[in-house]
């Protein structure tokens, strides 16, 4: 993204990786802390909140009453970047059809969309594009591989599916893990949705035990995809407006297996506009366009009761037909084409959020600041000299400075 840009930018991205705290947004690198006030003064600020979905709960609340008239933004704040010509900052995220993003670009940002779990996840499952391993025939031993460890906030909805397969007999053909604490014991959950809510509390008779960490999801176990026939990828979002399709989603693609996604609805459409195929000729896909979650969650176990009860051989010739649409999507997927049409997608979004940015650099930030605090002391402070000069882009630029 840093050679990409080709911009005068400073890049804030969240470090660990996956982390939600703005205490963790920190510089890309240690180019920050070189740069005098008068390059910072010029640079964008961009930050990137492209690998795990907004979540405005883990924002401080800040008031913009010190800085009245003029959009306040959250991250210009945690960066400290009042001493900056442009008005407003570069959001980079991964979510479509976000109020999350709207409300940022309501106070003070200019969203850049791009799918960044798509390059991620090339790099994380690199070595499955010539895995021999996955190539191999084995015996499949169960209808379905499922992934499930997780259970706070927005992947609540998982607690309920659970419950639903085994309601439905489905939980002994499902190579699925349950993992009865996260945070808390489930039985002890407060669901933020009361229709997920489950009444089994006894869940963890019906599955082993899930001991997998939370990079489990950058790997992949070829063994699970040589035993099963069908992925049903558990995604963070559910119950939720937004598009965020995550490494989740893409494993499957990379290792050539099946899916059904548990998802937001739109989240096939979603996959289609990248190129990729679905299996809506040979199994019921509507489940991506039901509205209601807990109705979507009773599509998607019915679609799965139709395929357990097939006999082997409907099973056999149901599972071959799949695998050709699965091998076509994973060709695509490692594909220079896919990965240029998500970079351009960056590139373009980028660029046009940097035109954006350049209608609005009147340096108003900054010249409140120097009328409330003269000697921008508590700021980092700016010598005569750096002042002299930050005067002078004023006066160079006297249309779009102020």
């Amino acid at each position: 993204m840093q050679d990409i840009c080709n911009q005068d930018v400073l890049i804030y991205r969240y470090f660990p990786d996956g982390s939600k705290n703005i205490q963790d947004c920190k510089p890309f690198n240690n180019k920050i802390t070189s740069l005098n006030k008068i390059e910072c003064f010029n640079s964008m600020y961009v930050f990137c909140h492209d690998q795990e979905p907004i979540d405005l709960s883990f924002f401080p609340k800040l008031s913009a009453s010190e800085l009245p008239n003029i959009p306040f933004n959250v991250y210009r704040w945690w960066a400290n970047n009042w001493i900056n010509r442009y008005d407003k900052i570069i959001l980079v995220h991964s979510e479509q059809n976000s109020k999350e993003v709207l409300w940022f670009q309501n106070n003070g940002s200019i969203p850049v969309y791009w799918w960044s779990h798509a390059v991620i996840a090339i790099d994380w499952f690199r070595y499955a594009k010539v895995d021999p391993t996955l190539q191999n025939i084995s015996t499949k031993k169960q209808d379905f591989l499922i992934y499930n460890r997780a259970w706070q906030g927005t992947r609540e909805y998982r607690l309920k599916f659970a419950e639903m397969l085994v309601s439905n007999g489905l939980n002994d053909h499902c190579r699925m893990r349950f993992n009865p604490v996260d945070g808390c014991h489930y039985s002890d959950h407060q669901f933020q949705n009361s229709l997920l809510k489950i009444s089994n509390i006894k869940l963890e008779e019906y599955y082993q035990l899930n001991e997998s960490h939370s990079d489990a999801s950058a790997d992949y176990c070829a063994l699970d995809y040589l035993e099963t026939q069908i992925e049903v990828v558990l995604e963070t979002l559910f119950d939720d407006q937004r598009l965020h399709l995550t490494e989740k989603t893409i494993r499957p693609i990379a290792c050539g297996h099946p899916f059904i996604i548990v998802g937001p609805m739109g989240s096939l459409k979603y996959l289609k506009q990248y190129g990729f195929k679905t299996f809506d000729s040979l199994i019921d896909e509507s489940y991506d366009t039901i509205v209601d979650p807990v109705a979507r969650l009773q599509s998607i176990v019915s679609l799965m009761k139709s395929i357990h009860n097939l006999n082997n051989q409907e099973k056999q010739n149901l599972y071959q037909k799949m695998k050709v649409i699965a091998e076509y999507n994973k060709t695509r997927f490692f594909s220079d084409e896919f990965f240029s049409c998500v970079v351009e997608e960056f590139t373009q979004n980028f660029n046009h959020a940097a035109e954006q940015m350049k209608q609005h650099q009147t340096g108003a930030y900054f010249n409140l600041l120097m009328k409330k605090y003269p000697d921008l002391s508590m700021f980092g402070g700016v010598s005569a000299s750096e002042m002299d000069q930050i005067n002078k882009i004023f006066q160079s630029n006297s249309k779009t400075c102020d």
